[in-house]
């Protein structure tokens, strides 16, 4: 996994993007803000926006005086892939038949 996916706040506004295509950027906040069920702070919201765009997870355009924003097929990919990884844990997990994991021995 990329670096730039180690934040939950970066994948849950991908999959918030891959879910509705694209969003103007105070709709991605208020429904992350909905989600976390706490206010998010504004610097650190638009921050995390311009990360993704600058490392080409995120496409942004201006629509009348909106940024929009939607994922880029790079960002899609890396949302499926984290996708997939996030699967396979939660599958052995339940192959597991009650071991409390994954099985593994390694953290």
């Amino acid at each position: 996994m990329t670096k730039w996916f180690h934040s939950g706040r970066r994948r849950d506004l991908c999959a918030l993007l891959y879910d509705h295509g694209e969003l103007r950027a105070q709709s991605l906040k208020s429904r992350l803000e909905s989600h976390y069920d706490e206010r998010i702070d504004p610097g650190s919201f638009y921050g995390t926006l311009s990360a993704l765009v600058e490392s080409g997870y995120l496409d942004r355009r201006t629509a009348g005086i909106a940024d929009v924003y939607a994922l880029t097929e790079a960002g899609e990919t890396a949302l499926l892939d984290h996708y997939a990884w996030l699967g396979d844990r939660i599958k052995r997990g339940d192959d597991s038949e009650g071991t409390g994991g994954s099985g593994d021995s390694e953290d």
